[in-house]
C-alpha cells in the first residue's frame, strides 16, 4: 500500500518525537531502533523508509528539538523579560526533574561530543540559531554581539541543570539553581548594557 506524503511526514515526525523523548531519557546509546520504534508504534522495517542509520537519526533528532526549543523561546515576550522567562523556566526544578522533555543540551552533551560529524553540525546549527534568537532580545539590532555572553550563559544553566539532577541533597540541588538562575541574569543585563 502507498502512503501520501502526508503520512510518511506524520510517521517521520513520531519518529523523531520518540527519539528525542527516548534519547534524553536514556541516552543515545542506550536506545535502540527496536525499543524506538515500539515506542513510535511502528516496526523495525519502517525506520529505514525514514532515515539511513541510527546517526542519520539522530543528526536529525537534534535538529528537531533544537527547533523546539528555539519555537519556544521565540513566544516568549520580547526584550529582557522574555530572557529572564527562559532563565527561570530553564532553571527551574520542574525542567530538571523532566528528563525526557527537556533540554537537549543538558540530557545529551555528554554524548553529542562523541557523535558522528553530521549529528555534531546539526546540534551546533541548531545550538547557534538559538543562541542567536536569545541574543535578538539583549541586542535587536545585532543579535551575534550578544552571542558570546548568551552562549556563556547557556553553558552555565546546561551544566547547573546537569550537577542538580545528580546531587542526592535536594536542598543543595535547588539551591545551585536558583543561585545559578541569579547569575545567569546578571550575566546576560551586564552583556544587554555593553551592547
Amino acid at each position: 500500500m502507498r502512503h501520501t506524503r502526508e503520512h510518511k511526514d506524520a510517521t517521520r515526525q513520531r519518529i523523531l518525537e520518540s527519539a528525542g523523548r527516548l534519547f534524553k531519557g536514556g541516552g543515545i546509546d542506550g536506545t535502540g531502533i527496536a525499543a524506538l520504534m515500539t515506542d513510535a508504534g511502528l516496526t523495525n522495517g519502517a525506520f529505514y523508509k525514514h532515515f539511513a542509520s541510527k546517526d542519520d537519526l539522530v543528526a536529525h533528532t537534534l535538529t528537531a528539538q533544537l527547533d523546539a526549543q528555539q519555537e519556544a523561546v521565540d513566544a516568549l515576550p520580547p526584550g529582557r523579560s522574555g530572557i529572564e522567562e527562559f532563565v527561570r523556566h530553564y532553571l527551574s526544578t520542574e525542567h530538571r526533574d523532566d528528563i525526557s522533555h527537556g533540554c537537549p543540551s543538558a540530557a545529551l552533551l555528554d554524548e553529542i561530543g562523541r557523535c558522528s560529524t553530521d549529528a555534531k553540525q546539526s546540534y551546533t546549527d541548531g545550538l547557534t540559531a538559538l543562541m542567536d534568537a536569545l541574543g535578538a532580545r539583549l541586542s535587536p539590532t545585532d543579535p551575534k554581539a550578544a552571542r558570546p555572553a548568551v552562549l556563556t550563559a547557556f553553558a552555565m544553566m546546561a551544566g547547573t541543570l546537569q550537577i542538580s539532577r545528580a546531587l542526592a541533597d535536594p536542598v543543595l540541588a535547588d539551591e545551585l539553581l536558583q543561585r545559578a538562575a541569579a547569575e545567569a541574569l546578571n550575566l546576560l543585563n551586564a552583556s544587554a548594557n555593553q551592547t
